[in-house]
């Protein structure tokens, strides 16, 4: 069984490999020509095509982890809840919340939307970006986050 578990890694290793490299060209076709590049949300094909395509990759990569999640009791829809609170977030867990609501718009640092991979699929979630360094983010978050909870549907679910 430990030659098996050593044989196992580098196979599984490649194949979450694979599912983030999947996850990126989904994320990049989604956005490719996309106006607004985040000022304007994602809507018809692209949107449909984030919240199945990128939560399922998600799911399967978590599962392909060893993480198996039970959701119990009903996701509230984002008519019900524009704003989605999930905490502490201190960790890669808050991707499984993702993936299990629906991939809701997150909010995050400005500099992670530069990261290679990680930062096209995050863009494609069209997260409310916080700049460290700007005196007026803490301001400007709290109306873009306000904005799309008052949209109306338009936006989806922030978390």
């Amino acid at each position: 069984t430990v030659l098996q578990g050593i044989v196992l890694l580098p196979v599984r290793a490649i194949f979450i490999t694979c599912i983030l490299l999947l996850a990126w060209l989904f994320a990049s076709v989604a956005t490719f020509r996309h106006p607004g590049k985040g000022s304007v949300p994602l809507t018809g094909w692209r949107r449909r095509m984030i919240k199945t395509t990128l939560s399922g990759l998600t799911r399967t990569l978590f599962f392909m982890m060893g993480f198996q999640v039970k959701v119990k009791g009903k996701v509230a829809s984002l008519l019900e809840a524009p704003i989605f609170v999930a905490a502490p977030h201190s960790s890669f867990f808050d991707a499984i919340i993702c993936a299990l609501t629906g991939m809701p718009s997150v909010v995050s640092r400005a500099e992670n939307l530069s990261t290679p991979v990680f930062g096209t699929i995050l863009s494609s979630l069209q997260p409310v970006s916080v700049s460290r360094q700007d005196p007026d983010s803490r301001k400007n978050t709290v109306t873009e986050i306000t904005k799309r909870a008052l949209s109306r549907g338009q936006w989806p679910q922030v978390i």
